[in-house]
């Protein structure tokens, strides 16, 4: 029985761009396993599907994360993204291209958006009142102002957005509003800004149309309904949107508008699309023709947190910039653990690095996650007890236990080769294969939660099967060796039926049994057809081993408190100097021109210092020092940074050439108590040359 194929499709999928000022945390990871499976369903189908996501790297909150860390913006968002792969690569998230919301494409693509919208009379300039840090001296972005809610009075939001009612707000509605940096009363201060005007006739007329196209999921369409409930004043209920920032600002710069930046909101979806032009500028692909194609389908997966920039702001500016607008926007709830929202401060977070760091089986949280994923804006939860019983008793006990209790036989007792199933086994297997379209419909809603459930409803009746047979009973009784066959070749062949349905699911597992059985790759028409009789499979070996009440234990095990250090970092004084030991050791402030690492070295970088030295001609004099410090920095992370050089040590010929001189570094006697080698960087304002006494 084979199945008519869908008509080909061809879509672009995203996740929502992780800010650039953290690791991933689990709400990542449900995100990008949801969308995931989704994508590998389509592309077992032979849909063409092209997904990716990028790095949220603008705005003040990383501007401020990266000087404290006396880093340059960009250097920090390189050190945050150069984390990412572990995550993505240890539970299987298939993306195509990873990319920065400051790389060239973006920065292109926003300008020319905002020029769209502006010839198109979308974009207002005004006067407005901004609430300014008078101790740091700037205005305070809105992540960065916290107070009441003005809609629904809960206390301690930030300013432009509540967490606890959903409302979109300025911050200068908030209650009592502080700094978050300094804690210090805001004050208003006016500012030229520039804004969206979303409360234009034309754009409510336009968002009103396309909120009711079957974009959205019927519960989000609710909500977004009191979003344009007319006011009192007679306007539609939607407010303009500012889209503007005064420097200082990590961002991109607004067209004609020196010292004006694009707020990070506006340019951070159309990192979407410069993800997207940069996948296909690495593969030979038209970017503008495959998105003005109207046979592309564009699909975002979100959060309900950022339901409002999502089906408000975002098609409005593509539309009237004169760009695709979404398919679907797909909106999922938060995750919780045993029923409470996630807070590290509580401890009831989990942190998807330290799963994969105890080994734990990156499959056994897909499974568990997709079987409570429904495609409904719902909060998921997590819950120990339940985890462990669920993966347990489905992925275990119930599916791999059928390879399990019937493989072993066709290898001793057959050589390998499969037979026909009988005629009850022929009737069972075409009962899991006509489950195909099914399965099909529910992992295209989204409703993994349902796919899994009818999965292993299949499951349960090959089980059923295995059990009123008794594989191990025909194997003691010389004369029922044939049925023996034709029962382990029909567990055989229904395991590999229920391979093909789980594969979006459990892709590493599904690989192994490709290789298990010697075949291809499974696509979604391969349930409809047996392997043919005589088919060799290899020996059988466990493909998945039970999850352990110690293993959870210790995921949640709260963090031992870092050891006490001895006093001066653990490491004893050397011996007593006087003064004029210590003048003689000539230290000076230098930048680092250039960094690389060495090539044949795993612990040297090359470094280019400019000491404020010349040479006979009176140009610039660059030292060359070799630096042991490749294990703790990208070179990228140290150019253009300030350091200190001992300045008059005896150069040193090494085989990589003459290091002249040496940088001065921190680090622990003890590195495993205290991993790290911290450079020292004075402090601005010092200049290359001038001697530290």
């Amino acid at each position: 029985m084979t199945a008519t194929p869908p008509p080909h499709r061809c879509l672009f999928v995203t996740t929502a761009l992780p800010y650039a000022n953290g690791k991933f945390h689990i709400g990542h990871i449900m995100e990008y396993i949801q969308a995931d499976i989704w994508v590998r369903a389509l592309r077992m189908h032979g849909h063409e599907v092209h997904f990716v996501c990028a790095d949220d790297a603008h705005g003040a909150p990383i501007m401020i994360a990266a000087e404290k860390a006396g880093l340059t913006p960009q250097a920090f968002v390189a050190q945050i993204a150069s984390g990412r792969q572990a995550y993505l690569d240890g539970f299987a998230i298939s993306f195509d291209n990873w990319h920065s919301t400051d790389g060239p494409e973006n920065h292109e693509l926003a300008q020319r958006i905002y020029l769209a919208l502006r010839d198109n009379g979308l974009i207002a300039q005004r006067t407005i009142e901004q609430f300014f840090d008078p101790d740091k001296g700037m205005f305070l972005p809105d992540r960065f102002i916290k107070g009441g809610c003005p809609r629904c009075g809960a206390p301690d939001q930030y300013g432009d957005s509540c967490e606890a009612c959903g409302a979109v707000y300025a911050p200068t509605e908030l209650r009592d509003p502080r700094s978050v940096l300094s804690g210090a009363t805001p004050q208003l201060r006016q500012s030229e800004h520039f804004f969206f005007r979303l409360s234009d006739p034309r754009c409510v007329a336009f968002l009103q149309q396309w909120t009711q196209s079957g974009a959205l999921q019927p519960e989000v369409l609710n909500k977004i309904k009191e979003w344009f409930v007319p006011q009192d004043d007679g306007s539609s209920g939607l407010s303009d949107w500012d889209i503007s920032r005064d420097a200082p600002y990590f961002g991109i710069e607004i067209p004609d508008a020196p010292g004006k930046y694009f707020y990070v909101w506006l340019d951070a979806p159309i990192g979407y699309l410069a993800s997207l032009k940069n996948y296909c500028d690495k593969t030979g692909r038209d970017f503008e023709a495959l998105m003005a194609d109207p046979r592309t389908e564009q699909v975002h997966f979100i959060g309900k947190d950022i339901t409002y920039f999502h089906t408000l702001f975002w098609p409005a500016m593509l539309h009237f910039s004169g760009r695709k607008t979404p398919n679907t926007v797909h909106v999922h709830g938060f995750l919780t653990v045993s029923g409470e929202k996630m807070s590290k401060s509580r401890g009831t977070g989990l942190d998807p690095m330290r799963y994969l760091q105890l080994d734990m089986n990156p499959e056994w949280l897909r499974y568990y996650l997709g079987a409570k994923l429904n495609g409904r804006n719902e909060d998921v939860d997590f819950n120990p007890d339940d985890f462990l019983a669920r993966v347990n008793a489905d992925l275990v006990g119930k599916y791999v236990n059928i390879a399990a209790r019937s493989a072993g036989f066709i290898s001793k007792r057959f050589d390998g080769a499969l037979a026909q199933p009988d005629t009850e086994g022929s009737a069972l297997l075409q009962q899991l294969q006509g489950a195909a379209a099914r399965v099909a419909a529910h992992y295209e809603g989204r409703d993994t939660a349902r796919a899994l459930r009818d999965i292993m409803q299949l499951a349960d009746q090959v089980n059923e099967y295995v059990d009123r047979h008794k594989p191990w009973e025909l194997a003691k009784q010389s004369e029922q060796q044939q049925a023996l066959h034709a029962v382990c070749s029909t567990c055989v062949a229904c395991f590999r039926v229920l391979t093909v349905y789980l594969k979006p699911v459990l892709p590493q597992l599904a690989q192994r049994v490709e290789q298990w059985l010697g075949v291809a790759p499974l696509s979604w028409q391969d349930a409809g057809h047996a392997l043919p009789s005589g088919h060799r499979i290899g020996p059988y070996q466990h493909l998945m081993q039970r999850v352990q009440t110690s293993q959870l234990e210790a995921l949640f095990a709260p963090a031992e408190p870092a050891p006490v250090a001895p006093p001066l970092g653990g490491e004893a004084l050397a011996a007593e100097i006087g003064i004029d030991a210590f003048a003689a050791v000539d230290l000076r402030v230098a930048r680092i021109v250039q960094c690389e690492r060495v090539q044949g070295s795993t612990k040297l970088l090359r470094l280019m210092l400019d000491a404020g030295e010349q040479d006979d001609s009176g140009q610039p004099r660059l030292r060359q020092v070799f630096s042991g410090i490749a294990s703790a920095y990208d070179p990228t992370q140290l150019q253009g940074r300030l350091t200190v050089l001992v300045a008059n040590l005896a150069p040193r010929r090494m085989k990589f050439g003459l290091s002249e001189g040496m940088v001065l570094a921190a680090s622990a006697a003890d590195t495993k108590a205290s991993p790290g080698i911290f450079v020292l960087n004075p402090d601005s304002g010092a200049t290359p040359g001038m001697r530290v006494r």
